[in-house]
């Protein structure tokens, strides 16, 4: 049976995307994480958002995407949100892990914006291949715009 991690895209309205880079890692990913026993998808967005970034996100600010294939042995559940006046310094991670030395590292260390044509630089593949075949980011930014201006 495949894993399920779950997630949050947070947009911003000049097309960018809010990535955090993963401690000790080459790549910068979205907040996300495992869906715990006992949890929603939603919940654990929710939670890894705030673990990852330090952000908090009202439930019905969030547009549901679904699940998609991610990695052969996991899927994703993925969220968006507009959040175009966050300072990415503002954000801070609150989950750590053990690094190859012994210390205690958080698991994300730096956060930025990143323009949609510079994805391919930043994520992993398999993050990248994700937004760029089964998403359309320029079209969920068009969705939470109108889900927003219905508000």
């Amino acid at each position: 049976m495949k894993q399920l991690s779950a997630g949050i895209l947070v947009l911003h309205e000049d097309a960018a995307l809010l990535l955090a880079h993963a401690t000790g890692a080459r790549h910068w990913d979205i907040p996300k994480g495992l869906v715990d026993d006992g949890e929603t998808p939603l919940e654990a967005a929710l939670r890894e958002a705030s673990e990852e970034c330090g952000l908090a996100f009202e439930r019905d600010a969030l547009l549901e995407l679904g699940r998609y294939p991610y990695r052969p042995a996991k899927d994703l559940h993925l969220f968006a949100t507009l959040a175009s006046q966050l300072d990415p310094a503002q954000c801070h991670c609150t989950s750590y892990f053990r690094d190859r030395f012994g210390r205690w590292v958080p698991e994300a260390d730096a956060f930025e914006w990143v323009p949609f044509a510079r994805l391919p630089e930043r994520c992993a593949k398999s993050m990248f291949t994700l937004l760029s075949t089964r998403l359309a980011l320029p079209d969920v930014l068009s969705s939470l715009r109108t889900k927003s201006t219905a508000s």
